[in-house]
């Protein structure tokens, strides 16, 4: 394939019939757009510093003011991984995965200088300290991600460490004022697994020029909808459409599955939002 053949392939895949301009192009572009989640890991070892490549991919990311409110736990005891996947509902791909790591929205190593230094942060137990906190393990989580995947590795992200944060806390030995946002499974993927590029929204109701306008959105989600049934289908899933799934997931108290708790949750954990 030539290389613009390969451009237009890879917006295929990433928006179906919704294709945009092709612009610029090279292999970091096209590497990330190739992205998908991989749920079945082989039980391969990865190379030898590859955690600490990764740590470095993730502490070059942009950080608010480089106050750097992240950690990160890398879980490797069998009987912790056991109660990370009982709290995300008994996904068996933290079992399994090589490297299982957890990224913590970290205020509390600040918050510890502060008061070593004579000087308590009175900006700390505010809502817009965890969001810089949260906001700089995701930008660093994803920057891990693009050099796993540059690596040959898959990944896939944990957000349902969030239905128990607590329980995450007391198994990782947290400190007051941290918490796990997310988890990342990486390693090598089972065969089969490998997963398909899963159709966005059409950026004409994602990119917004000037001002907002949601006057085409219902139009648009009808198409995608469409999208997303086939590529339910063809990938083994509910044939749900994206908006029955958006309604499933956010549409009633329960199915938050205990993260309408989260608010209490952070602040026994110390963050004591405000």
């Amino acid at each position: 394939m030539t290389p613009t053949t390969m451009q237009q392939a890879a917006l295929a895949a990433r928006y179906g019939a919704a294709v945009p301009t092709a612009g610029p192009w090279n292999a970091t572009i096209a590497g990330m757009l190739d992205h998908r989640s991989v749920r079945g890991y082989r039980q391969a070892a990865l190379p030898s510093g590859t955690l600490e490549t990764l740590m470095a991919a993730a502490q070059s990311a942009a950080t608010s003011s480089n106050l750097q409110t992240w950690s990160v736990v890398s879980v490797e005891d069998p009987a912790a991984r056991a109660v990370m996947a009982d709290v995300a509902g008994g996904q068996k791909h933290i079992l399994e995965c090589p490297l299982f790591l957890v990224f913590l929205a970290d205020i509390g190593r600040n918050d510890r200088m502060g008061i070593e230094e004579g000087t308590p942060l009175a900006g700390m137990p505010y809502l817009e300290t965890f969001l810089v906190a949260a906001i700089d393990a995701a930008l660093a989580a994803q920057n891990a991600v693009v050099a796993a995947e540059s690596l040959g590795l898959s990944t896939v992200y944990i957000g349902a460490l969030r239905n128990d944060p607590q329980k995450v806390a007391e198994t990782l030995g947290l400190p007051p004022g941290t918490a796990g946002v997310f988890g990342l499974c990486v390693g090598y993927p089972k065969p089969g697994a490998e997963g398909e590029v899963k159709p966005r929204l059409p950026q004409s109701i994602i990119l917004h020029r000037g001002r907002y306008d949601a006057s085409a959105e219902t139009t648009v989600r009808a198409a995608y909808d469409t999208e997303m049934s086939s590529f339910s289908q063809r990938n083994e899933m509910a044939a749900d459409t994206w908006t029955a799934r958006v309604i499933a997931r956010i549409g009633t108290i329960k199915a938050l599955r205990g993260r309408d708790r989260l608010a209490a949750a952070l602040n026994a954990l110390g963050f004591q939002l405000k």
